[in-house]
């Protein structure tokens, strides 16, 4: 009777642990799954014609629309990087990612990503900016995805109109 009864035993424990087993993956193993490829996947198929502006930013500066025109006198050495043509920054104090294109034209663009609207991770490849946080690439054009500033530069100062 106790090897019965033992057995009986083991084999509900087995059947229950199963049970139980069976029923976690049935309800953890699917959210688990959309989380960890559904969600990225929705976030990460846009592409530069889809892309809308969120009224949401990750940084707490004032909105470049109603900013004054920003002077930067380059002659001063504050931005070393745009003194030779190619050179880029990430302006993370004004929001902006400069770029040098040619002896007498600096370009000015909205470091916000129109994907999702980060400002202070990019890279350039000398024609592309591209975004660190999903690897969206934006072209130097004024006629891309990021918004382009008006620019004016001579004698070493750099003029941007927020227009």
């Amino acid at each position: 009777m106790t090897f019965s009864f033992i057995r009986f035993y083991l084999y509900f424990k087995k059947k229950n642990s199963m049970e139980n087993r069976r029923s976690f993956l049935k309800t953890a193993c699917k959210p688990v799954v959309l989380a960890t490829l559904g969600i990225p996947i929705l976030n990460a198929c846009s592409t530069e014609e889809m892309l809308t502006e969120s009224p949401s930013t990750s940084s707490a500066a004032p909105s470049l629309e109603s900013k004054e025109p920003l002077v930067i006198d380059l002659g001063s050495g504050s931005l070393p990087d745009l003194t030779k043509i190619g050179g880029w920054i990430n302006y993370t104090q004004e929001d902006l990612l400069l770029v040098r294109i040619s002896e007498d034209e600096i370009r000015a663009f909205d470091n916000r990503c129109p994907h999702q609207g980060n400002r202070d991770k990019w890279d350039y490849d000398g024609s592309n900016f591209t975004c660190q946080y999903h690897s969206n690439s934006y072209s130097n054009s004024c006629s891309g995805s990021l918004r382009c500033f008006t620019t004016k530069f001579e004698d070493n100062i750099l003029t941007i109109t927020f227009d």
